[in-house]
């Protein structure tokens, strides 16, 4: 059964930081490329963050200089360190793995809030 869990989230002032963990489990990970989501009430999912097929780090302009992704091979592990948070990263963050050999649909978390108060 694949599993991907996500913790971390939780409410922080403007300025502040967190970091978010997804635990991935049930599957090859080395045959995926992680990343990290976020949806806003009334809006649409959005790419936070991610590793592309390649490991290459992608990020959302938004994000740039103050999120930062990485992977852990032997733990299963991605993260998500958030600084400089702003009131406009409240969101619900979810962790995807995404196949990288060929199409398959990819994993998804349930999410983590992460909210952020002006």
């Amino acid at each position: 059964q694949v599993q991907l869990v996500e913790s971390g989230g939780g409410l922080v002032q403007a300025g502040g930081s967190l970091r978010l963990s997804c635990v991935i489990s049930g599957i090859n990970f080395g045959f995926y490329a992680p990343g990290w989501y976020r949806q806003a009430p009334g809006k649409q999912r959005e790419l936070v963050a991610r590793f592309d097929n390649i490991d290459r780090t992608e990020y959302a302009d938004s994000v740039k200089g103050r999120f930062t992704i990485s992977r852990d091979n032997a733990k299963n592990t991605v993260d998500l360190q958030m600084n400089s948070l702003r009131p406009e990263d409240t969101a619900v963050y979810f962790c995807n793995a995404d196949y990288r050999y060929g199409f398959q649909s990819p994993y998804w978390g349930q999410g983590t809030q992460v909210t952020v108060s002006s």
